[in-house]
Order: structure tokens, then C-alpha cells, then sequence
């Protein structure tokens, strides 16, 4: 297939933060299939996932347990990957808190006006100093190397704002209606600022920096909601997890080797309207 080297990834080193979860698994999957090597990083064991990857796509994948807020941890990463490999190609930026519209007793401690300032603190730390981190120790390497890639997992949140009519509930005072939490949208903005600003930074040196932005997966949610976001996408579904494989090879394979300081929106066009 002509241009098809293009998106080869083999023997290329890549970590996925957040590896054990929905899109963490997905994109490991992605680079496998590629010819990459994953290396699923979490704050939870994800051996038998990257043994399951490893096996059906013939590749060494691995995983790591770490803190990505923890700055001496995810140091302590980068030595253990280059002992181990000799290089850290690629980082995908992947992982992060996915705060709930309500707790399990339904109250809406998601509002602006009640969200607990520690939820505030703890999903900034993961989703962005995380990233920060992550960027800052092993995209040093990879300048320092001359030749990287970064990915930024954002979201079409990054682009619009929450539309709070997707949570809301008969029968509730809109004091007590569930709402996305301000957190998520400000976490997923500022990594489109980071991805910029890193972009440039480092560009002399190789790295490339970009940020991916999809919308809404299918994972259980309730009917209800899955049809109200539907109607707000021109393609007239949520996505399948599986869907942003291609966008996460695009990315960080040469056949985007012109490409840097963008976010790639992939939405099913729900921000075109």
C-alpha cells in the first residue's frame, strides 16, 4: 500500500499514561497494531492488559505502575524505560479524572457553587500537572534526543463548554441538577495552552507536540443521555472506543511529520454547529 510507511511505528517506544483505562487501553492498542510498543503507565497494575496487546499484535508491550503527579516517580520511570529500551520515543498524555455529575447518593456536588475545592485540586493535578510532568521529564529525553513525539489527550470539552442540558433531571430545582464539573473543561482546555506552548518550545529540538480532542465514548451511559448527545452530533451517535485508533497512529507516526502545536478534533462534527 503506497504510503503506508508512513504510519509505521516499529520498535518505537511509547507511553500512555492513564494506560489501564477506556481510551488508555485503546491507544496502546493503536500503537501495537503499528508496530510500537506500548508501555501502559497507572497508578493501578496493567500487566495482563499489555500481555494481552503484546501477544495479539506480536509486540513487546509492557506496563508501569506510577504516580504521574509524582515528579521523583515518573523520573524514576524514564530510567527504568531506558534501561530497558535504550529509548522513549512517544508520550501520550491519556490520563486524567473523569469527575462524576453526582455522587452515589445523587447529590449535585458536581455545581460550581458546591464542588468540594479538594476535587477541584486532585483533578488539576492529574490531568494537568500530570501532564506537565510527564512532558517536562520524559519530553526532555526526547529533546535531548532530537526527535519525539507528544500527544495531548484532550476533548471537544477543550473546544466548547459543557452543554448541562445533556444532566438535567425532571422533577430537580436547578440548584440540585447534575452539571459537568468545571474541572474536566478546564483541565482538557489548558492542555490545548500546554500542547502550544511546548510545541514551539521544543521544535528545534525535535519534538513534536500536538493534542487530540474526541467526543463523547459509549460505555454504559444511559439511554437517555446517549440519545440527547447524539442529537447534538451530525453524525447522529457517540463514538465506539475504538474509533480514535487511527487518529492516535496519525499523530504519532511520520505521516504527521508536519504537524505541530494543532489539536486534532474528532467529534463525529458535533462542534460544527
Amino acid at each position: 500500500m503506497p504510503g503506508a510507511d508512513l504510519f509505521d511505528l516499529t520498535g518505537r517506544v511509547a507511553v500512555i499514561t492513564g494506560g489501564a483505562g477506556l481510551l488508555g487501553v485503546q491507544h496502546a492498542e493503536a500503537i501495537a497494531s503499528a508496530g510500537g510498543l506500548p508501555v501502559l503507565v497507572d497508578i493501578v497494575g496493567a500487566e495482563a492488559l499489555a500481555a494481552t496487546i503484546g501477544v495479539a499484535h506480536g509486540v513487546d508491550a509492557s506496563a508501569a505502575i506510577a504516580d504521574v503527579t509524582d515528579e521523583a516517580q515518573v523520573e524514576a520511570l524514564r530510567d527504568t524505560l531506558l534501561e530497558r529500551y535504550g529509548r522513549i520515543d512517544i508520550l501520550i498524555n491519556n490520563a486524567a479524572n473523569n469527575p462524576k455529575v453526582e455522587d452515589a447518593g445523587g447529590f449535585a456536588a458536581s455545581r460550581l457553587e458546591s464542588l468540594p475545592l479538594e476535587q477541584w485540586s486532585d483533578d488539576l493535578a492529574v490531568g494537568l500537572t500530570g501532564a506537565f510532568i510527564c512532558s517536562r521529564v520524559l519530553g526532555a529525553e526526547m529533546a535531548r534526543r532530537g526527535a519525539g513525539v507528544i500527544v495531548n489527550i484532550a476533548s471537544d470539552l477543550a473546544v466548547i463548554a459543557p452543554d448541562q442540558r445533556l444532566y438535567r433531571e425532571a422533577g430537580r430545582a436547578d440548584d440540585q441538577q447534575p452539571v459537568k464539573p468545571v474541572s474536566y473543561a478546564v483541565v482538557k482546555t489548558a492542555l490545548l495552552g500546554l500542547t502550544r506552548y511546548l510545541a514551539t518550545y521544543w521544535a528545534k529540538d525535535g519534538v513534536r507536540v500536538n493534542a487530540l480532542s474526541p467526543g463523547g465514548v459509549a460505555a454504559g451511559q444511559p439511554e437517555e443521555f446517549v440519545r440527547r448527545l447524539s442529537d447534538l452530533v451530525p453524525l447522529g451517535r457517540m463514538a465506539q472506543p475504538d474509533e480514535y485508533r487511527g487518529a492516535v497512529v496519525f499523530l504519532c507516526s511520520d505521516a504527521s511529520s508536519y504537524m505541530t502545536g494543532q489539536n486534532l478534533v474528532v467529534d463525529g462534527g458535533r462542534t460544527s454547529w
